[in-house]
């Protein structure tokens, strides 16, 4: 590994790295006490670089660069500062399709990849960020750009056919400079991250299960006058507790505020016979993001009226539009055939269904009334996971109900992996 310390101290702190030492006992032993069975983590990136590579075999490409945190994780298993490099460029990946993996990691962070078997080579990552080059960027990133460039032409086949997920116009024309031909890397790594291993399935199991532990966490938390920000702190909370990296949103509301949909969490105090709506967005064990929703009502007693029924045109959403999920059936059918209240009536949810990984994921399909301008077809296969998604509220005013159910698609049908109630109270 070039332009790293000696191979002993690499391996003594790449055992202490997060991943290596995974989640710890006392979690394993509550997730095998409920009945769960622990993934190979070796056997997961042998089966993603596999699949990255299948992908950039189709598409005729040498190798492909990676700068999205996710699809560097996909691919290596590695992380660093996740969050914050999802908005700094100073990590990457160059996975070849018949080479090496070669990680490039920020700010003397060289060891954090060691625990990954699949990663070949680590060096020190080269920035031409103004944040880090100032006025000597077009220097970096010519000396980034032939760095990058000498070892597609190494590896690859001689016609320098590159993918990349994301590049500024600055490294891609030092790269083209170099004679490298660009293509886009999203649809591959998309495309490649659809269908999960069991061991990628057995992952996604103990993080539903520390998800919805959380979430329990949550609903004792959840009394009359608690503010929107502490339930979603206790949410937060629990997941990192619980071997959890981060939340994508704050996507957590209460009474009028949950009407329309997209509000985040706030300093407003929930209020007692009020609904209280959230979304999970959680990126929990193992990287997995396990996307839930549930909406309950605040204290006791019974729902309104009008509180009941716009959670059961939302249950009833839910419900029937899982049905129609399974094995070979493409996002036209579920489009088609789907059930949701009218749109006239009702305010609703960007999608009827999406994919789910590390993240939200590929494909994903809207209601009929957006089909001519954005929807697309795409065929559900065995091992994909898909989050169904459902929101009512009333146009003419009140609260509204947020439901999101996670399935595993399998050979017969689909699972239901999130098994929380649906139920407001």
């Amino acid at each position: 590994m070039a332009g790293v310390p000696p191979s002993g101290w690499l391996l003594d702190h790449g055992e202490r790295n997060m991943h290596a030492l995974g989640p710890g006992p006392e979690l394993e032993a509550e997730w095998i006490a409920g009945g769960l069975c622990l993934p190979d983590r070796s056997a997961i990136r042998r089966y993603r670089l596999q699949r990255v590579r299948a992908q950039l075999q189709m598409a005729g490409c040498d190798a492909a660069l990676l700068y999205d945190p996710l699809n560097v994780r996909y691919a290596t298993d590695t992380t660093n500062m996740s969050v914050w490099t999802m908005h700094n460029s100073v990590r990457y990946a160059l996975v070849s399709t018949d080479g090496p993996v070669v990680l490039f990691e920020f700010s003397k962070g060289e060891f954090l990849g060691t625990h990954s078997e699949v990663v070949d080579e680590i060096r020190p990552g080269l920035s031409y960020e103004y944040y880090y080059g100032g006025h000597r960027i077009e220097e970096l990133a010519d000396r980034w750009a032939g760095e990058i460039a000498g070892l597609v032409f190494e590896h690859g086949r001689g016609d320098g056919r590159l993918a990349v997920d994301r590049i500024d116009l600055r490294g891609s024309r030092a790269l083209q400079a170099r004679g490298v031909e660009l293509i886009d890397a999203g649809e591959l790594m998309e495309e490649a991250r659809t269908v999960k291993s069991p061991d990628e399935i057995l992952a996604m199991r103990c993080a539903v299960h520390a998800c919805e532990a959380a979430v329990a966490d949550m609903r004792a938390a959840f009394e009359p006058g608690i503010t929107e920000m502490a339930l979603w702190s206790v949410l937060h909370a629990g997941n990192v507790a619980r071997y959890g990296e981060w939340i994508e949103t704050r996507l957590l509301a209460s009474g009028p505020r949950t009407n329309p949909w997209y509000q985040e969490a706030s300093s407003r105090q929930v209020q007692a016979g009020e609904l209280m709506a959230f979304d999970t967005d959680m990126v929990c064990a193992y990287g997995s993001c396990v996307d839930m929703s549930r909406t309950w009502r605040c204290g006791e007693g019974r729902p309104t009226p009008a509180q009941h029924d716009t959670w059961s045109l939302a249950a009833e959403q839910i419900e029937r539009n899982i049905e129609l999920h399974g094995p070979g059936v493409s996002l036209r059918e579920i489009t088609e055939r789907s059930w949701y209240p009218p749109l006239e009536d009702y305010n609703s949810y960007t999608l009827l269904t999406h994919g789910v990984g590390l993240c939200d994921e590929y494909p994903s399909a809207y209601v009929r009334e957006s089909w001519d301008s954005v929807g697309y077809d795409a065929v559900l296969e065995p091992g994909m996971v898909m989050c169904v998604e459902a929101f009512v509220g009333p146009k003419s005013g009140g609260e509204g109900v947020k439901l999101e159910q996670q399935i595993l698609i399998t050979d017969t049908g689909s699972e239901l992996l999130t098994t929380s109630p649906l139920s407001l109270v």
